[in-house]
């Protein structure tokens, strides 16, 4: 697939049929093919949602401590409020382009949910297996050095699922058709 994003525009044959087959043309948007997904492209889409997911973590377990929760009931928090920004700073930049809420709720949902889920799973997950790490309190260096590496390891996996869904024309990729 790699081939059809230096071949331009000058064949009609099989390149042509696939950009219509695949749906990269139902905006008009025939000079940036899916095909054409970068990595720094998928590392924003990736600190885009880590940004949301950082947000969530951090004030679910703010919310947590302070009411005296368990680990269970504020990892549950941590984790909508992780859903809830991410979807949020997507929501932001879409209806910014003058899209209506709907559309854009959609295009949020479509851009960030796996995204989301897979930094979801790998951040909790670290934490789960790292010993004492699910007991640190927020004053503690543990909690923010957990965090920061459960984060870390969480681009590092979910990076190449944005390239991958980028590249089918989902994901991040829906977004960008509205920032033009």
């Amino acid at each position: 697939m790699e081939h059809s994003a230096h071949t331009g525009h000058q064949h009609h044959g099989h390149q042509q049929h696939e950009h219509e087959h695949h749906g990269h043309d139902e905006h008009g948007h025939g000079h940036h093919p899916a095909s054409a997904a970068t990595w720094p492209m998928a590392a924003q889409a990736t600190l885009h949602c880590l940004t949301g997911c950082a947000i969530g973590e951090v004030l679910g377990m703010v919310i947590g401590t302070a009411l005296g929760w368990g680990n269970l009931p504020t990892t549950l928090v941590a984790i909508l409020l992780a859903f809830f920004f991410g979807y949020s700073l997507t929501l932001r930049g879409v209806l910014r382009a003058g899209v209506g809420f709907r559309t854009a709720f959609r295009v949020a949902l479509a851009a960030d949910t796996l995204s989301i889920a897979v930094m979801e799973l790998i951040d909790n997950g670290v934490i789960l297996v790292w010993p004492s790490a699910r007991d640190a309190m927020l004053g503690d260096a543990l909690f923010w050095i957990s965090l920061a590496v459960s984060l870390v390891i969480a681009f590092a996996v979910t990076t190449p699922v944005n390239k991958w869904t980028i590249g089918r024309g989902k994901g991040h990729a829906v977004v960008h058709r509205y920032h033009h």
